[in-house]
């Protein structure tokens, strides 16, 4: 039987009797297979909608072409599968999977894709706060705010007993002459300092801030908004707030002690609070000594600053020695809270409660390295927090997909990244007919049986 080749076949090499030619000529196919599962998750907790809700739309209704529900879906979509720009939605317009996850088969004129381009989307991503004479479309900072907590709050089928409320200001380099640009000398750069919020891997705020301000600066605020929103829901809840030593402020204690909430901070160190654990730091070199291991010592006790603070309050301490460094051998850390000492003994307050905090950090990581919210390169600080809402979104979407379909799974503390990986790049040939869209996924997908059972719990 002879080779069948046509004229635009590419030869790559002979196997055998065979040749090893490839073509374009396979139809509709597309490598976002997994967009399916993020239309299922979206269906399971209702977000694209209510984060359509948060925007209004002034344009004459019989000349719209891209409704801004689908414009929203297709810029969380898109960040969810790594398309982190909107000029990749130029190409992503006519894709075959992910236009039917978003309800457009087919264009709603001859001369137009399925899906929005590159423009459009743009004017979304600029949409102002107000309505504007030239553009249309508007969005609601409060109601965006909201529905992060809002979404939280729905992922729990019964209220908890208590809750811990993460926060931490990292930075967001930017290399531009945007708006709210300032030089950050910890950071050694130019950038932002959005402040971030979570419970667990719930993320409850993504705030963008600039960053020539105290890392706690409009916590208070934030922390009033946030969880006068939970006991609205959930009275009874107890809260903790738990952060690094640049949310120990006078300011934020003292509203969470006048307002029933606890909380863990770092403490910066400074040579009265090593005074304070002289003998303990001396037991842990004499143990590192004898031992050539590292040492520690747990220290509890009532303290205050000289001028900042109002009140004494709980310090935990930890003397750590460590050996075969000498002078620089220790390595004391201090934590305050309101938590009292029957509750939690203070090495397990800080080991298990305290150190706990760290995991946060990967969940910045997720935000930031995996679904691009560092791309804040607009010119205005309105455009820039709206891309940190869409990736921030992006993120509560594959990790509703994380706890709700991969739950004991090997894909259960999967990044971000690795679910698209895993997931959502999977190669599938689509095919339309009068009954149905059948997407014919790569027999040889190694993760066939994770999405067999995402799909199972999605649509139960």
């Amino acid at each position: 039987m002879r080779t069948q080749c046509n004229p635009d076949s590419m030869l790559f090499a002979r196997l055998d009797r065979r040749h090893l030619v490839a073509d374009f000529g396979g139809g509709a196919i597309t490598s976002d297979a997994g967009a399916l599962l993020l239309g299922a998750t979206d269906k399971a907790i209702n977000l694209v909608d209510r984060f359509a809700a948060c925007f209004t739309d002034g344009r004459a209704a019989g000349r719209v072409v891209h409704d801004v529900r689908t414009m929203v879906g297709q810029r969380v979509f898109g960040i969810a599968l790594g398309y982190e720009d909107i000029n990749d939605h130029d190409d992503l317009r006519r894709d075959p999977v992910l236009g039917p996850v978003l309800g457009r088969l087919e264009a709603r004129r001859p001369d137009c894709a399925p899906l929005a381009g590159k423009s459009t989307l743009n004017r979304l991503e600029h949409a102002p706060v107000d309505g504007h004479r030239y553009r249309k479309i508007a969005h609601d900072p409060d109601a965006i705010e909201h529905l992060f907590v809002d979404l939280f709050l729905d992922a729990h089928a019964k209220p908890p007993a208590r809750i811990t409320l993460d926060l931490d200001a990292t930075d967001d380099p930017i290399h531009g002459r945007q708006e709210g640009r300032f030089f950050h000398g910890y950071y050694d750069g130019y950038c932002y300092l959005p402040l971030y919020v979570f419970s667990g891997e719930h993320l409850l705020a993504a705030k963008l801030r600039r960053s020539n301000i105290d890392a706690s600066a409009g916590s208070v605020e934030e922390m009033a908004r946030i969880i006068a929103r939970i006991r609205e829901r959930w009275p009874n809840v107890k809260i903790l707030l738990r952060g690094d030593s640049g949310f120990a402020r006078e300011a934020l204690m003292a509203w969470c002690e006048a307002n029933a909430v606890d909380f863990l901070f770092g403490l910066a160190r400074n040579a009265r609070l090593v005074k304070e654990i002289e003998v303990e730091l001396a037991w842990a070199e004499d143990e590192a000594a004898r031992t050539g291991k590292p040492a520690r010592r747990f220290a509890d006790f009532r303290w205050t600053t000289l001028t900042s603070w109002t009140r004494r309050r709980r310090v935990v301490a930890k003397a750590e020695w460590m050996p075969g460094r000498g002078e620089t051998g220790a390595n004391p850390r201090f934590v305050v809270t309101s938590l009292p000492a029957q509750e939690l003994e203070a090495q397990t307050l800080y080991e298990d409660l305290y150190c706990a905090r760290g995991d946060m950090e990967n969940r910045i990581k997720e935000c930031q390295l995996d679904l691009f919210a560092d791309r804040t390169s607009a010119a205005t600080m309105k455009a820039n927090q709206l891309r940190l809402w869409f990736a921030a979104m992006a993120y509560v979407l594959l990790a509703a997909l994380r706890r709700i379909a991969l739950a004991h799974t090997q894909l259960e503390k999967a990044t971000c990244g690795s679910l698209r990986l895993k997931l959502m790049k999977i190669g599938a040939q689509v095919t339309v007919t009068v009954r149905r869209i059948r997407v014919a996924m790569a027999s040889a997908c190694p993760y066939a049986e994770e999405f067999a059972l995402a799909h199972a719990r999605l649509c139960r």
